[in-house]
């Protein structure tokens, strides 16, 4: 069976000369994605196979995850993967606690009001603040954003790609 990839952050920069990279993280558990000793795979532009790194340190800056990897002290080890993709194998993936759920089972779900009335398609999760930001893609008029709490999201059924919201006031004009 082919192995199944999930990305989980972008390689933005490098950052000073020690062999720190930036990464815009696209992952819910950044902590423990990045946790040192963690494998991680490169994906660069030019290169069918992945690079297998292990992570070394760990750190936020601003709104960008720092990271070195071992055997990697330098600037130079590191510039290359300027743009890159990092991704997890599908079996790194660890088993989730009831009502937690990874952001490939939310994109591409479909939101519903109470009273069944289509809202659209969540197309993209934006972790920004102190909740997740749901981005819905609307048959006409521009996306909706929808905070993922509980007095907002009712029910996730990522089985049937189906997200049942409560319409608040305001929420969609």
């Amino acid at each position: 069976m082919e192995q199944k990839w999930f990305n989980v952050g972008k390689i933005v920069n490098t950052h000073g000369i020690r062999g720190e990279v930036r990464v815009i993280s696209k992952t819910d558990f950044a902590d423990e994605r990045y946790e040192p000793g963690n494998k991680l795979y490169i994906f660069t532009e030019n290169n069918d196979e992945p690079v297998e790194v292990i992570v070394d340190t760990h750190r936020v800056h601003k709104s960008f995850d720092l990271l070195t990897f071992e055997g990697m002290p330098f600037i130079q080890d590191v510039e290359k993967f300027k743009g890159s993709l990092l991704k997890v194998p599908e079996e790194q993936l660890s088993e989730l606690d009831e009502g937690e759920f990874y952001f490939h089972e939310i994109i591409g779900c479909k939101v519903v009001t109470e009273e069944d009335e289509e809202i659209g398609t969540i197309r993209e999760i934006l972790t920004t603040g102190a909740n997740d930001v749901w981005v819905v893609k609307r048959k006409a008029g521009k996306d909706a954003l929808i905070p993922y709490i509980d007095d907002i999201v009712k029910e996730i059924d990522v089985d049937e790609k189906r997200v049942i919201i409560s319409l608040m006031e305001g929420l969609i004009d």
